[in-house]
C-alpha cells in the first residue's frame, strides 16, 4: 500500500516533459492503471481511514500530472476520475469526518483546476448536513467577492475563477438552490442573455417581482438590442399573469420609444388593437416616429405603413394614407420609389389607388 504513491510518481516524472521520444508512455500507462486497480483490491480487503487518505494523496499527485501534462492530459484526467470515484466508495466504508472531507473536496478542486469533477451526490452520506453547509460556507465565502463581468466586457475567466465557478454551480444544482444559481449567475451580465437567464429564474421560481425588476435592468444595459424582444416577451407574460396588461403595454411602449422598431409596434398592436386604447394609441406611437426623425424611426415608419395597409379596414384607409402624406415630407429624396413599391403591391386594391390619386400621390 505504502508504495503505490511511489509508483504513480515515478509513471509522471517525465512522462510528457517534451524531452522524451514517448517510447516508454505505455509501460507508464500500465503502471499508473495498476496502480488504480489495486486501489479497488484494497477497498475489498482493507478499507479503513488509512485507505481513503492514500486515496487522497494518489487523486492529488493526477491531478498534479494533468495540469503538467501535454501529451496525455485526457488519459490523466479519466484515470484521476476513476479514483475519485474508488474514494467516494472508500469514504462510504469509513465514515470519515465530514468537515475535513468537505476541506479535501473544494481543496482539490481550487488548487487543481483541471482535477475531475466532484459529484457532490457520490459522497452525500458522509458529507451529511453538517459537511455540506461547511462546504457551501466555505464557497460562497470564496465566490462573492469576484467582481461581476459588466455588460460588454469580456469574461476574465482565469483558471481560479473558472474553478469556483465550476464548484458553484455543482453546488448549485446538487442542493437544487435558486438563491445559489442565482448568485452564480449573476456574476456574469456581460449581454442582454445573462439578465434572461436570471429573469427566467425567478420568474420559473414564483418569484416575479424580482423577475421583472432583472428584465427592467437588462432593458437598461442592452438599449434596445440584443436580447430586448425576448426580455420584453417575458414581462410581457408576467404582466399578463399577473392581471396587469396596462403594465405589459407599457413596458413595450417604453422600450419603443427607446428605440423604435416594427417587432415592437406589432407586439403593442396585438395587446391593445381589439380596445379602445388602440387608435390614440397608434397615433402617438407613429406621431413618436415623425418627431424623431432618425433614419431608423423613419425606416420603422415605412414598415407600419406596410403592415397598416395590409391588416387596414376601410375606415382607416384615410389615415394610412395621411401617414403616406407625412412620409413623403420625411423623406422626399426616397419617397417616390417608396410610393412606387406600394402601388405595385397593391395593385390590384383600386379603392386605395384611386385615393392615393386623389391626394395627388
Amino acid at each position: 500500500m505504502d508504495s503505490l504513491p511511489a509508483t504513480v510518481a515515478s509513471a509522471l516524472v517525465e512522462a510528457d516533459s517534451g524531452h522524451s521520444d514517448d517510447t516508454h508512455w505505455p509501460a507508464r500507462w500500465q503502471a499508473l492503471t495498476a496502480v488504480s486497480v489495486e486501489l479497488q483490491s484494497l477497498l475489498v480487503t482493507d478499507p479503513g481511514p488509512e485507505l481513503v487518505g492514500l486515496i487522497e494523496q494518489i487523486v492529488t499527485q493526477l491531478a498534479d500530472g494533468v495540469a503538467g501534462s501535454r501529451r496525455h492530459r485526457v488519459e490523466l484526467a479519466d484515470l484521476a476520475h476513476r479514483v475519485l470515484t474508488t474514494h467516494a466508495r472508500a469514504c462510504a466504508e469509513t465514515d470519515p469526518d465530514p468537515i475535513r472531507l468537505a476541506d479535501w473536496l473544494l481543496d482539490l478542486q481550487l488548487q487543481h483546476p483541471d482535477a475531475p469533477d466532484v459529484s457532490l451526490s457520490a459522497y452525500a452520506d458522509v458529507l451529511d448536513e453538517e459537511g455540506l453547509q461547511h462546504y457551501r460556507e466555505r464557497a460562497v465565502t470564496l465566490f462573492e467577492p469576484l467582481p461581476v463581468i459588466g455588460f460588454g466586457e469580456t469574461g476574465r475567466y482565469d483558471r481560479a475563477r473558472w474553478a469556483l465557478l465550476r464548484v458553484m454551480e455543482e453546488l448549485a444544482e446538487y442542493t437544487e438552490d435558486v438563491d445559489l444559481q442565482l448568485l452564480v449567475l449573476s456574476k456574469d451580465l456581460s449581454s442582454g442573455w445573462h439578465y434572461l437567464q436570471v429573469a427566467t429564474v425567478l420568474r420559473d421560481n414564483a418569484r416575479s417581482d424580482e423577475a421583472l425588476e432583472w428584465v427592467e435592468r437588462g432593458l437598461r444595459a442592452v438599449g434596445g438590442r440584443g436580447a430586448a424582444l425576448r426580455l420584453l416577451d417575458l414581462a410581457v407574460e408576467e404582466h399578463l399573469r399577473r392581471g396587469t396588461p396596462h403594465r405589459a403595454v407599457a413596458v413595450c411602449r417604453d422600450a419603443f420609444y427607446a428605440r423604435p422598431n416594427l417587432d415592437l409596434y406589432l407586439k403593442i398592436r396585438a395587446l391593445v388593437v381589439h380596445t379602445d386604447d388602440w387608435p390614440p394609441l397608434r397615433a402617438e406611437l407613429v406621431n413618436h416616429l415623425v418627431q424623431d426623425g432618425s433614419r431608423l424611426a423613419v425606416e420603422v415608419y415605412r414598415r407600419i405603413v406596410e403592415v397598416e395597409l395590409a391588416r387596414r379596414g376601410i375606415e382607416e384607409q384615410d389615415l394610412v394614407v395621411e401617414w403616406l402624406e407625412q412620409l413623403r415630407g420625411l423623406q422626399p429624396d426616397a419617397f417616390a420609389d417608396y410610393l412606387e413599391h406600394i402601388k405595385s403591391r397593391h395593385v390590384a386594391d383600386r379603392q386605395l389607388l384611386d385615393e392615393l390619386s386623389k391626394r395627388g400621390l
